[in-house]
């Protein structure tokens, strides 16, 4: 037997883990466990379900689609491929590693180097700002979701909510014609009226919009000028991002005994889904015009050249993998220190890209065909990101036979895939809070994870608003972007040379066994050299090809700008902060200082005594240390 004499319960990261883990004694760890006070994974299958149902998210369905189109289309899956294969996958693997290495959550694993454990600090609270707007998409999913409970979808044309531009094809606004022999340029209406016929290459049309765009911005979201007319709440998606929230209380308050269970429905569902929009996307007149945008002959190319391309295929990688979140190196803590992470990483990874561009292809199907209604270019049918799910979805549901019954079917997987992030997001701000208040926490498990959610439903009242989803753009644009990026470079900065890349494989192989040098020849060379100076130039490059960010057509004012930038200075100030309180409790000149701090934590190291061997063997065991010899900084155990 695996007995502990590492950190004692109150040290634990994530003991408050909500899926699939073993719980019997306290609703954490069973007879059974390896790990008697933390718990462990019931089974493989429910881990590898539970991180595929964090990673394949929203993102695939309405980012990931988007950023190609956005982005010359299949070109795009060149840098996205790239960025996989250099930069996602081995901090993907780097970070499962390190989780499950010393079983503890985002902030507590910062014992391997204690100067950056506010790299931990702001992994978190870019997960909060996140789950802030997250939970507000869910919120358009459930509004979307009731409003499909209709003979007839209610963006399925142009009623009474619908202006002069509401058109499912182009209305001809004027044009040249010969009357009695000579060149005339007229209106369209008095074209018909005298029964003349419109010169080739002279037709002007006006701007039409979709039944369902219209629907989006004039009913859904009542969307207002920009970001300076912020109006009032729109009072059902605040009564729909409640609703989203109860939901998640409710799933974390029933605890790990039945979401592991979930899990197997909520991962494979939209699966189902998808195949089913896949064909009915490719049965429609025009969708191969749109599958030829996405991977064939009207690819941009020359988009390639472009600093932004390459931080959107960069970013799109962390968020729909959700490296540099703390997310994975919660849910990997509960592992056995045996399990194979390795092809834990590889199945994940795989998994999750191929979602996406088989999404991808679902989505373009339909985008093909909207261009070929409106006898327009593919790029010019949707605006926005969010529109893909919200616009181009439901024009596609609308056509589809016993329409609401798709539609139903398709916005509850949107709510089943949000979800499953969204679970996994709070629990990993709650396991912050139990790194800092394990006592509290213990008491209080129920009340502080409903407060939390409490407060962030108040915090994200300003993304229902009129100008709701320019805050949500806002958000997105700046701390799912720059912040995981920072976080990253950061983070394999490190651990690869300041812990020590030779160092962790020699961890990890203390976990997977013995492997050949050309085994780890390829992790080398990414984490040494490509990974690092791959995401620092992405950075950089795209922090001095800087532009103020839009949504759609719609200009950020100054003020919504500087906003952005005070949100990303906030996730990241904590670093700085971290470090200069823990140079200045530590002992002897600044030198010394900042050496003891870049040494790891006297704790550091596999959490049960039987897993440490001769490496880890003098562990400090803090029921024989006095309080004051284990270094914190307000709660945080380094």
């Amino acid at each position: 037997l695996c007995l502990r004499s590492s950190p004692e319960p109150s040290l634990s990261s994530s003991s408050s883990k909500d899926f699939s883990l073993s719980s019997e004694k306290d609703g954490h760890a069973s007879s059974s466990d390896e790990n008697q006070e933390r718990g462990n994974w019931t089974n493989k299958s429910d881990y590898l379900l539970s991180m595929v149902g964090y990673a394949v998210g929203l993102g695939n369905v309405w980012r990931f689609p988007y950023l190609t189109y956005q982005n010359g289309g299949g070109a795009f899956l060149i840098p996205y491929t790239v960025m996989l294969a250099l930069a996602g996958l081995p901090l993907f693997f780097m970070e499962c590693s390190l989780g499950q290495f010393a079983s503890l959550g985002p902030i507590s694993v910062w014992r391997i180097l204690p100067l950056f454990q506010g790299v931990g600090v702001t992994m978190v609270i870019i997960s909060t700002f996140v789950s802030i707007y997250y939970n507000v998409i869910i919120a358009y999913a459930l509004y979307y979701l009731f409003a499909s409970f209709q003979k007839v979808l209610p963006w399925s044309d142009c009623f009474s909510w619908a202006d002069e531009f509401c058109s499912k094809t182009k209305i001809v606004s004027d044009c040249n014609a010969t009357l009695n022999d000579e060149i005339i340029h007229a209106n369209y209406s008095y074209i018909a009226s005298n029964n003349l016929t419109c010169i080739n290459d002279s037709i002007t049309y006006k701007p039409v919009q979709f039944p369902s765009e219209q629907y989006w911005n004039k009913v859904a979201l009542q969307r207002s000028s920009g970001l300076n007319e912020t109006g009032h709440i729109v009072w059902y998606l605040a009564l729909c991002l409640l609703l989203s929230w109860i939901i998640v209380g409710a799933a974390l308050f029933k605890g790990i005994k039945s979401s592991g269970k979930v899990v197997y429905f909520t991962a494979l569902f939209p699966y189902v889904i998808l195949l089913i929009l896949l064909v009915r996307g490719a049965t429609l007149e025009g969708a191969r015009d749109g599958i030829e945008y996405y991977i064939g002959k009207q690819s941009n190319i020359t988009k390639l050249m472009e600093a932004e391309v390459w931080k959107d295929a960069a970013t799109q990688i962390f968020y729909s993998l959700s490296v540099a979140w703390g997310g994975l190196v919660a849910l990997s803590s509960y592992n056995k220190f045996h399990n194979n992470c390795y092809s834990d990483a590889i199945i994940v990874c795989v998994t999750n890209c191929i979602t996406s561009v088989f999404a991808g292809f679902a989505i373009f199907s339909i985008l093909g065909h909207m261009a070929f209604v409106s006898e327009r270019p593919v790029s010019e049918v949707v605006d926005s990101g969010f529109d893909l799910a919200f616009v181009a979805y439901p024009e596609a549901l609308s056509k589809l036979p016993v329409a609401p019954l798709w539609s139903f079917l398709f916005f509850f997987m949107l709510l089943l895939l949000g979800l499953d992030s969204q679970f996994a997001t709070i629990e990993t701000l709650t396991t912050t809070i139990q790194d800092i208040y394990p006592k509290v926490m213990k008491k209080l498990r129920i009340p502080i994870t409903l407060g939390v959610c409490i407060l962030l439903f108040f915090l994200g009242l300003i993304c229902v608003t009129q100008a709701g989803i320019y805050w949500v753009n806002l958000i997105d644009h700046f701390c799912a972007g720059w912040g995981i990026l920072i976080a990253a470079v950061l983070e394999i900065i490190g651990i690869i040379y300041i812990y020590g890349g030779n160092r962790f494989i020699e961890d990890i192989e203390m976990m997977i066994g013995k492997k050949h040098f050309f085994f780890w020849l390829w992790w080398r060379v990414c984490w040494f050299f490509v990974t690092p100076v791959l995401l620092t130039a992405i950075l950089v490059w795209s922090l001095v090809t800087f532009s103020t960010p839009t949504y759609g057509s719609v200009l950020y004012p100054t003020w919504g700008t500087a906003v952005g930038w005070c949100m990303i200075i906030f996730c990241v100030i904590w670093i700085p902060i971290v470090a200069v309180i823990k140079i200045a409790r530590a002992e002897g000149n600044l030198f010394q200082r900042i050496a003891s701090c870049c040494r790891p934590a006297a704790n550091w190291g596999p959490y049960l005594e039987c897993h440490r061997g001769e490496r880890y063997s003098h562990i400090v065991d803090p029921k024989k240390e006095k309080d004051h010899e284990i270094p914190t900084v307000h709660g945080f155990v380094y």
